[in-house]
């Protein structure tokens, strides 16, 4: 006899920020986030076409909220955030990326692991482990190190792992932590998002943890460059993702309640970053213009948009 599947968990709504996404993979999110949350909040940021609507239309509680232009992540996911807690029954929010699709028990796993550690600290949330379908292995959670981070992947004898930032894709959080710590940062818009605020959640005197029982697939979708010495190649972005990049990194050097070791380690990345996308990764006339850009607002502390590259 199979095994039953777990049941709802209707004290949680799934929070999905949408940017013209891939219409299979968002579909088979949704399909999984309906079997396991209480309800889901669909915020899109203004992709065109009736598409993303008439997905919502058609799914059980589910709501559609669209975004009249692209506010960004942050404030996509602000707004998601306000619409959950309208909601009657809600406690616990599940922050979704458009492209990440849970596995078969995903949102119980995280509840159970959320509420096993809130019996011993002050738990900020728990994150699921995910892989990418291409990768064919587990991304690792990580605690931050000097010089290199400590990567921690799940074993057999684990149940869950204290970890020092979590992605925003597949965390669960609870509405209580969000009225103490605050929302997103709007003002970063899109990168280091999910670095912000959990680096900020940890220095309120709250822990992460990463639980080993819930999985994801996660597409991160991007293209990659061959670059010597590089067996992976480089992830390609486009100009205007480098401009946010560089800015939002520096930006975060400049808070108190960044942690020095990240920023010690982070300045060699952002350097070769810079290197690679003005030299080697076209168009380089384009990226250097953007990252230049990136650093003189980050630098002056503020969050101005990119320039006009068109």
């Amino acid at each position: 006899m199979a095994a039953a599947a777990p049941a709802r968990e209707s004290g949680v709504c799934a929070v999905v920020v949408t940017y013209h996404p891939d219409m299979a993979l968002l579909t088979a999110q949704l399909e999984a986030l309906q079997a396991q949350a209480g309800c889901v909040v669909v915020v899109d940021n203004a992709t065109p076409g009736p598409a993303v609507r008439e997905l919502c239309a058609a799914a059980p509680r589910t709501e559609f909220l669209a975004l009249t232009e692209n506010l960004g992540l942050a404030a996509a996911l602000n707004a998601g955030i306000a619409r959950a807690r309208e909601k009657p029954g809600v406690a616990h929010l599940l922050l979704m990326d458009q492209d990440s699709v849970p596995e078969s028990g995903m949102v119980a796993a995280l509840k159970v692991a959320l509420d096993r550690q809130s019996q011993h600290v002050r738990v900020a949330g728990v994150g699921t482990r995910f892989h990418d379908p291409r990768e064919g292995v587990d991304a690792p959670f990580v605690r931050i190190r000097f010089p290199v981070n400590r990567k921690l992947h799940c074993s057999g004898d684990c149940d869950d792992v204290a970890c020092d930032f979590l992605i925003t894709s597949g965390s669960l959080i609870p509405l209580e932590v969000l009225d103490r710590v605050g929302g997103m940062d709007e003002g970063l818009f899109i990168d280091n998002v999910d670095l912000e605020w959990c680096f900020r959640a940890v220095s309120m005197g709250y822990a992460l943890f990463g639980a080993c029982g819930a999985r994801m697939l996660h597409h991160q979708g991007a293209t990659r460059h061959r670059v010597p010495g590089v067996p992976r190649g480089v992830v390609v972005h486009t100009p205007r993702r480098l401009f946010y990049m560089m800015r939002n990194r520096v930006l975060l050097y400049r808070r108190v309640y960044t942690p020095r070791r990240w920023i010690a380690q982070d300045v060699p990345r952002l350097v070769v970053k810079f290197l690679l996308f003005a030299l080697l990764i076209k168009p380089r006339r384009k990226n250097l213009r953007c990252m230049l850009a990136g650093l003189r607002a980050g630098i002056a502390g503020h969050a101005t948009p990119p320039p006009d590259i068109d």
